[in-house]
C-alpha cells in the first residue's frame, strides 16, 4: 500500500485513525467526497476499484499519464461518514499497485 501526502505514521492503523480524525474535523457528513488514486494503466485495476464503490452513488474521471503507463482516477462519491471513507480507502489499498492520494 502506498499513501502519499506526508505519511509519517508508523503503521496503517495509525494512518487510518489520523485520517478519520481529520475527516471528522474538516467535513460535514453526509456529503460528496473526492477519492484520488494513481494506478498502473490496466482496465482490470479500474474494475477492481469500481467494485469497491458498488452500491455507492459516484461519478468518475480518469486521465492517463503522458506516456500511458499510469492512470489518475478521481471518484466523487456520496459518503455517509468518516468511517465509510476509511473503509473505502482500506479496500482500495488492497489492490496491488494502487497509490492513494
Amino acid at each position: 500500500m502506498d499513501i502519499l501526502q506526508g505519511n509519517q505514521h508508523a503503521s496503517p492503523e495509525d494512518f487510518y485513525k489520523s485520517l478519520k480524525e481529520k475527516l471528522e474535523g474538516h467535513h460535514d457528513f453526509p456529503e460528496d467526497y473526492l477519492f484520488k488514486f494513481i494506478i498502473p494503466t490496466d482496465q482490470s485495476k479500474l474494475t477492481e476499484i469500481y467494485k469497491v464503490f458498488d452500491g455507492i452513488k459516484f461519478t468518475l474521471g480518469n486521465r492517463e499519464s503522458k506516456n500511458g503507463k499510469y492512470t489518475a482516477c478521481n471518484i466523487n462519491a456520496f459518503v455517509l461518514d468518516a468511517d465509510q471513507v476509511v473503509k473505502i480507502y482500506k479496500e482500495v489499498s488492497k489492490i496491488e499497485g494502487v497509490i492513494l492520494l
